[in-house]
């Protein structure tokens, strides 16, 4: 019987923050990241967790951190409930291949997007102004193209509930500083154009994805949150790309076409969530894992 996770409770441990999907804890020196099987559409979480979802986030974003470890340093300490603090195994089970050990940073005021395709709000700020977050682009582009460079749209950062927001790079220059945002910016072009690469040989390809950073007390630039996930990537098989519409994707794609298909306002509470929805949803995470790295859970 698969444990689903959809919310963590450790008496004995400092929560900190409970996201859409992390449930974070202070451990003093360390955070202790925990991924649920909680989900978010339209900014509202479900009531239904997805199986094994939690597990399949985690074990993307550490195999991303560990082959761009290169490129740049990222918070991971420990993924291995035996090397966390002994005050963690009492939780074992609910920690089992959804968490990870990690340095306490500071975050970036903003998210780092970065767009390969022309998709989602990006194809909809086109189809308005032919651009997206300032940047002018060539006229006539279909929805899912590729598009002729790689460009980095940052967004503002929104509290639970809320929306981000697009911003220009100009502003993401006023919230970081001219020089980090130079930096988060080449940083995050370089990261997803060879993650891209990576997995197009895999046959996937990764339209879109948003990262996040942080500084340590020294003032060093690291990566942090979660790496070219599907929950923060657009992923779609290559086999079956066709520019001119959306495209399958491999995350809740399928959970978002079902409410679309509802009378509801997109506020919560959320509608319940039929049993094959979930379960096709989990089926599509659980893919995009094997695809990507090999691993079946």
């Amino acid at each position: 019987m698969t444990l689903i996770v959809t919310e963590t409770n450790f008496p004995d441990l400092k929560l900190v923050n409970r996201g859409k999907v992390r449930d974070i804890y202070d451990l003093g020196e360390h955070l202790l990241i925990v991924t649920s099987d909680r989900l978010s559409a339209f900014d509202v979480i479900m009531n239904e967790g997805i199986p094994k979802k939690g597990q399949v986030l985690n074990q993307i974003s550490i195999y991303w951190f560990n082959l761009m470890s290169d490129i740049l340093p990222n918070h991971i300490v420990a993924t291995e409930v035996d090397d966390f603090p002994v005050e963690t195994h009492t939780y074992r089970e609910q920690l089992e291949g959804r968490s990870m050990l990690v340095r306490k940073a500071n975050p970036l005021p903003i998210e780092c997007i970065v767009r390969g395709y022309i998709s989602g709000s990006g194809w909809k700020e086109y189809g308005q102004l032919g651009s997206i977050c300032g940047i002018t682009l060539p006229a006539g582009l279909k929805e899912s193209d590729k598009l002729p460079e790689t460009i980095f749209t940052p967004s503002t950062k929104a509290e639970l509930g809320e929306h981000d927001e697009n911003i220009s790079f100009e502003e993401a220059e006023r919230l970081c500083g001219a020089e980090l945002a130079a930096k988060v910016r080449d940083v995050t072009i370089t990261i997803y154009e060879r993650a891209r690469a990576m997995a197009q040989e895999k046959g996937l390809i990764i339209a879109d994805t948003k990262f996040e950073f942080g500084t340590l007390e020294d003032g060093s630039l690291i990566w942090i949150d979660e790496a070219l996930s599907p929950d923060s990537s657009r992923f779609w098989p290559l086999d079956q790309y066709q520019p001119g519409g959306p495209q399958p994707s491999f995350d809740k794609q399928f959970v978002r076409d079902y409410l679309e298909t509802l009378d509801w306002n997109k506020q919560a509470p959320p509608p319940p969530l039929p049993p094959e929805i979930v379960q096709k949803t989990s089926e599509k995470y659980q893919e995009a894992l094997t695809r990507l790295t090999g691993i079946t859970l």
